[in-house]
């Protein structure tokens, strides 16, 4: 598995990811998605930090771009990264916030499945506050 280093910011600042590798049985995006969590966790990229554009992670990963665009939005969805369009995509939160997204969605379906309403699922969640 080769190692690539695109640019994070003008700073010099390198974001280190990981090529996918075909022969995984996940998702080309989760592996992407997985890679920047981790560079994330690492302190690679910051809260406020820029990484770049998908069609350069693309080129550099050797993916299509609608790859690391859906894994893009999984990590805009856990809170992780804000992307925009043609706007720089800035890194917005931290591991443990998406972590804490995770386990709300996951909390949200049950709930959904059980019948539950928003106003109950709040009552619910402001008695254990």
């Amino acid at each position: 598995m080769a190692s690539v280093k695109p640019s994070v910011d003008p700073d010099n600042n390198q974001l280190t990811l990981t090529a996918v590798d075909r022969s995984d049985p996940t998702d080309l995006h989760q592996q992407i998605a997985a890679e920047i969590r981790r560079a994330i966790a690492d302190g690679e990229a910051n809260p406020g930090q820029r990484i770049p554009q998908a069609k350069d992670l693309a080129a550099v990963l050797g993916v299509n771009t609608n790859t690391v665009l859906r894994a893009l939005r999984v990590l805009r969805d856990e809170g992780l990264l804000e992307v925009g369009r043609g706007r720089a995509i800035r890194v917005t939160g931290t591991p443990e916030r998406g972590a804490m997204i995770n386990k709300l969605k996951e909390t949200v379906a049950l709930a959904r499945q059980y019948g539950y309403q928003r106003d109950e699922l709040i009552a619910m969640l402001d008695t254990l506050l």
